[in-house]
């Protein structure tokens, strides 16, 4: 009996062993505008280089979407329900009594969009935009946000500017060359593809100040069974953000192999969000959240004032960012 017993313990030791030495389970998250907007850089390079792994949880897929409810839908339905989505969609999943928890911030820069005109238009500033139409992508998209946020900004009453809904970025940009509109909103990498082809009047970074654009959200039913796993997520960003501001050469690299961009055009979309520091290592600022909501009224997303206590939870960032709210 007690040879047995003997022999059972070294059993359970060595399953134990064993357990411990297997690689952690994939995993799949999500991203709201993944391939397509620079928010995701820091996963692709996290992932590339092993650093999900090195903090304790395997990655080894994104999903992405258009963005908005379709990207909360798809964490909130998911074995890992962990995401980045716009500052926006959270503060609507929430309003609609969904259980979202906010537990980082991802971007906290808009030096990613701009607004362009033809090379021979007499639109030279701001100002000049006063009396005629531009482009924006939908109303009460974040394309319409900016440019309100930027009249305001130079004291241009946002009435004297005609906003014509285009659809897309694409669409946009054929309407100003048609000579439809005398301006267009754009963004990266899009506005680096195509930036022998027109001219920027401003771009919205060098204009506004820093604020969040997204945020990471969960479940708190995930928060309170896995907030390991939660930890290790973040920490795993994070480390991509680290990665990418100390070296945005190799960081361009794998963003051109992950997004599929020509290796000039993936280099110079990095290298010009790293002067503004785009991608924030999870820390809260309820100053730039609060810019957010100040943009978000504007277009009628937002009606009052949020209450962040009842969205975010801190207790999963690294304990050298908590302090910075």
């Amino acid at each position: 009996m007690t040879a047995f017993f003997g022999l059972r313990q070294l059993g359970i030791a060595a399953l134990a062993a064993l357990a411990f030495q297997m690689p952690a389970k994939a995993e799949e998250i999500s991203v709201t505008q993944w391939g397509n907007s620079l928010y995701g850089a820091p996963y692709a390079v996290a992932m590339e280089k092993g650093l999900f792994k090195k903090a304790g949880i395997d990655i080894t897929g994104i999903l992405g979407s258009g963005g908005g409810g379709t990207t909360v839908r798809n964490i909130l339905a998911s074995p890992t329900p962990y995401g980045e989505v716009a500052v926006s969609a959270a503060l609507a999943a929430k309003a609609q009594g969904l259980d979202v928890v906010i537990v980082n911030t991802g971007a906290r820069s808009v030096a990613e969009a701009s607004m362009v005109t033809m090379p021979n238009s007499d639109v030279k500033t701001v100002a000049d935009l006063v009396g005629k139409k531009v482009a924006i992508t939908s109303p009460r998209s974040v394309s319409e946000m900016l440019l309100l946020m930027v009249l305001r900004e130079k004291g241009i009453d946002p009435a004297k500017v005609q906003r014509v809904a285009a659809g897309g970025y694409v669409p946009a940009l054929t309407m100003m060359e048609q000579g439809a509109v005398a301006g267009s909103v754009l963004i990266e990498p899009l506005s680096i593809i195509r930036k022998a082809q027109y001219r920027t009047v401003y771009k919205a970074g060098d204009v506004l100040k820093p604020m969040t654009t997204s945020v990471g959200i969960t479940t708190s039913k995930f928060a309170k069974e896995q907030p390991e796993k939660l930890k290790a997520i973040i920490a795993g960003r994070r480390a991509g953000v680290q990665a990418i501001y100390a070296d945005p050469v190799e960081a361009g690299k794998i963003i051109e192999k992950v997004y599929k961009l020509e290796p000039e055009i993936a280099r110079e979309s990095v290298e010009n969000m790293v002067p503004p520091k785009m991608w924030s290592e999870g820390e809260f600022s309820i100053e730039e959240l609060n810019r957010m909501v100040d943009g978000l009224k504007l277009i009628g997303h937002v009606k009052e004032d949020i209450d962040w206590s009842t969205l975010l939870d801190d207790s999963f960032l690294p304990a050298d960012l908590k302090a910075k709210r």
